[in-house]
């Protein structure tokens, strides 16, 4: 296999049977990585929350 960039830094980085890390090229851009997620600079998208202490039942439902 054929190596690709790493996401953090842009280096090659080996595939998984090569290399324990990937997709990042190392250990150290792994734990970067983790450290985003950890510290919320990263985020999945979500629905809108919805109230479950609303007393209206039509907001709760949504369009008819």
């Amino acid at each position: 296999m054929t190596s690709r960039p790493c996401p953090i830094c842009k280096q090659s980085a080996a595939p998984r049977a090569e290399n324990p890390a990937a997709p990042f090229c190392g250990e150290r851009c792994k734990l970067i990585d983790l450290g985003q997620w950890l510290s919320g600079a990263y985020r999945v998208p979500a629905g809108p929350v919805v109230d479950a202490d609303s007393t209206d039942d039509d907001d709760a439902r949504g369009p008819h």
